[in-house]
């Protein structure tokens, strides 16, 4: 069948597979099914109780045209309610549940949400201390049981044959480019923007990124736990379900390591951070280790961090490396279940180092690039090696035109770049120019065909002295000292570039029981000089691959990771650099005193 609209997918893969356990959720400790026929089911029960709840269908004003918001987890009922919603004419407009509840309320007033649909206790709890400013709220339902709170089933009723033959001349209605969501971005500054993304966008998008995945086939299982509220994840759900593979939801990011060796995925998305973490265990692990068996572990990480992709190995680095792949490899990938070929990641640089250890292991590691206006993917590190490289972020995907500004800016055109801004048409003057949409990010191509991202336009900064000074790239190289977790470079219009770290403080601790220095438990390694001397050695190792002007001089150490909830970080793990600046603004007067 032809496939024009999102909820399309989903009769498609009812009409291939439709006994096949479509959508996995974990209850009890079991693993629970639906099929895709009870999807179906469900989907149209739910769009069906809709309708009858008055929903506004207009498709050809954006304004009136139902508003419905999830913020939920990753589950069956977030499917569900997303093509409930497409199939009844409404916007879905997915939130992350981890921001705060001033953004809540700013973007569900915006957006006018008549009904939203939360997950558990926690949510609710947020959502009661705004839930009055929500003028055009009229519903609330829940997944999980809530006192005081309609639970969404009671949406899963019966529909006649009027009702079925309602819902299809909606959907006969619903074209390729109307509106099918509105994605708050949290941005790294400012107030939050409303991505509207046509049916057209996201799909064009699925389509184009099938060959992507020609490594999965639909009798395979993946797992899901990046959250759907951002599109990465969500346009990906959308590739797996036209693949017709089974998909199975973890129950938190707590229980991700058990569920990739119940579920067996063949590929998973995630972030860098977490793959960084990842690593972090695979490595304490292996730390742990005493002997022959440490020697063996540590030999095995050199051999992989030799590992080069666009070079021949030799005859001798070959035999070590099946050697090191029986011996240590094959454990890493038994750790995530054993069937893995690919993680897919986004949303921020991969340290090279991580690329080299993990295709070393026989676990490909594609790393891509897009933004949400652009729903999501622009380019992408395919599993064929001869369209992979290390450093960059994939080649271009079909239908995407991309070109470099005077400035290095990337400035792409094609059917996935979003419709606008949702009631901010100056913000998108600002991006969209003669059709093309500018990133603000900073790229060059490589070898003509693999396009790398340098920095964040609008992060580049200028010292005193008249240079400008590119964070990211040092920043991610800086990454790679195993005792450095988190860094964020300073120096606007200061003398020299400076540098906010939180320390790896497991790690350092590790090097200074293996030094024989005593570290008094209650010590603060934020201050105590050992610490701050090794810290300084491992700038001084990554400076001399910079210039001057670009090394980190100075620095101070911070005793707090920066995470969501915090505030210094974006829901995709992004550094919200002016938070940080603000938070730590004595920290920033100490490197400058």
């Amino acid at each position: 069948m032809q496939i024009e609209r999102l909820f399309d997918i989903l009769t498609s893969y009812v009409s291939r597979l439709p006994d096949r356990p479509m959508l996995f959720h974990k209850a009890d400790g079991l693993w629970h099914s639906l099929t895709a026929t009870e999807v179906q089911t469900k989907v149209r029960q739910v769009a069906a109780s809709f309708v009858r709840m008055g929903n506004n269908t207009s498709l050809t004003n954006i304004e009136s045209a139902e508003k419905i918001a999830i913020i939920a987890n990753n589950r069956p009922e977030w499917v569900i309610v997303d093509f409930a919603t497409q199939l009844s004419g409404g916007v879905l407009v997915p939130i992350y549940p981890s921001v705060t509840e001033q953004e809540w309320s700013y973007m569900l007033q915006e957006a006018k949400v008549s009904t939203i649909f939360i997950s558990d206790r926690h949510i609710y709890k947020k959502l009661k201390h705004i839930q009055h400013e929500i003028t055009s709220l009229k519903h609330v339902y829940c997944f999980d049981p809530i006192e005081g709170v309609t639970h969404w089933s009671e949406l899963l009723q019966p529909f006649s044959n009027d009702e079925l033959e309602g819902l299809e001349q909606i959907l006969q209605q619903i074209k390729p480019e109307d509106l099918a969501t509105i994605i708050y971005t949290s941005g790294t500054t400012g107030l939050p923007k409303g991505v509207m993304l046509s049916h057209r966008n996201i799909l064009s998008n699925v389509l184009n990124c099938m060959e992507v995945f020609d490594f999965c086939d639909h009798n395979q299982n993946v797992l899901s736990f990046l959250p759907l509220n951002h599109i990465f994840e969500r346009t990906v759900l959308y590739i797996y379900l036209n693949k017709g593979v089974s998909v199975y939801f973890a129950e938190g990011f707590e229980t991700i390591g058990q569920d990739l060796k119940d579920v067996k995925p063949v590929v998973f998305t995630t972030v860098p951070r977490l793959l960084e973490k990842v690593f972090e265990k695979i490595d304490a692990k292996g730390n742990s280790l005493k002997g022959i068996q440490l020697w063996l572990f540590t030999w095995a990480l050199d051999i992989a961090l030799q590992f080069d992709i666009d070079r021949k190995p030799s005859v001798w680095y070959t035999i070590q490396h099946k050697i090191a792949d029986r011996l240590v490899y094959k454990k890493w990938r038994d750790a995530i279940g054993g069937k893995i070929k690919a993680i897919v990641t986004g949303s921020a640089a991969c340290q090279v180092k991580l690329l080299r250890l993990f295709t070393a292991a026989n676990i490909v590691v594609m790393e891509g690039y897009g933004l949400t206006e652009t729903s999501p993917v622009i380019s992408v590190n395919r599993y064929d090696p001869s369209k992979r490289k290390f450093g960059t972020v994939g080649v271009v995907i079909k239908d995407m035109h991309v070109r470099l500004g005077d400035d290095g800016e990337i400035i792409c055109k094609g059917p996935n770049v979003m419709m606008g801004y949702y009631k901010h048409p100056e913000w998108t003057e600002e991006v969209m120019k003669d059709g093309w949409f500018h990133t603000g990010d900073i790229g060059q191509f490589v070898d003509n065909k693999f396009l790398k991202i340098t920095d964040r336009k609008k992060e580049i900064f200028k010292i005193s002295g008249g240079k400008y000074v590119a964070p990211l790239p040092i920043e991610n190289k800086m990454k790679e000292s195993p005792y450095i977790e988190q860094i964020m470079v300073v120096g606007s219009n200061e003398k020299f570039a400076g540098a906010l770290i939180v320390p790896a403080f497991e790690k350092i601790k590790e090097y200074f029981a293996q030094k024989g220095i005593n570290i008094d438990p209650g010590v603060d390694l934020t201050k105590d000089k050992d610490a701050l001397k090794l810290i300084r050695q491992e700038l001084d190792k990554f400076n001399g691959l910079f210039s001057a002007h670009e090394q980190v001089k100075k620095f101070q150490l911070l005793p707090h990771e920066w995470t969501i909830e915090g505030g210094e970080l974006t829901a995709t793990m992004k550094l919200r650099r002016k938070k940080i600046m603000e938070k730590y603004e004595e920290a920033v007067v100490r490197i400058y005193a």
